[in-house]
């Protein structure tokens, strides 16, 4: 399964480890999208930027 993630809040101001898991997720700008495979790894990373981004699931 694939996950489809959008940035939808600014990086500015955030805690520079929230910076470094967008980075990581290769979203650098406000409504960037990535299609990411599901695993613990990138849902980690997902949860602890929750709260900037949106996922959805692709096929």
């Amino acid at each position: 399964m694939k996950l489809q993630v959008t940035l939808k809040k600014s990086l500015i101001g955030r805690k520079p480890n929230q910076i470094k898991t967008a980075h990581a997720l290769g979203l650098r700008k406000v409504n960037q999208v990535v299609v990411k495979e599901a695993n613990d790894a990138i849902n980690g990373m997902i949860s602890t930027i929750s709260h900037l981004v949106s996922v959805q699931e692709v096929e």
